[in-house]
């Protein structure tokens, strides 16, 4: 699965790790995160990630 990095912050998304914090459990693609999910660090939307 890849990865992916916020363009605001630089965040990294890894899906082996997944964001518990927010509820996404390790092993969820990128693809599969909800729409309302929201960058950990900085808040912003899927919409500002860019693939790794």
């Amino acid at each position: 699965m890849k990865k992916y990095v916020c363009t605001v912050c630089g965040w990294e998304y890894d899906p082996a790790v997944g964001d518990p914090d927010s509820g996404i459990a390790p092993g969820t693609a990128f693809e599969d995160i909800p729409d309302d999910w929201v960058c950990p660090e900085c808040g912003v939307g899927k919409d500002m990630f860019e693939e790794a």
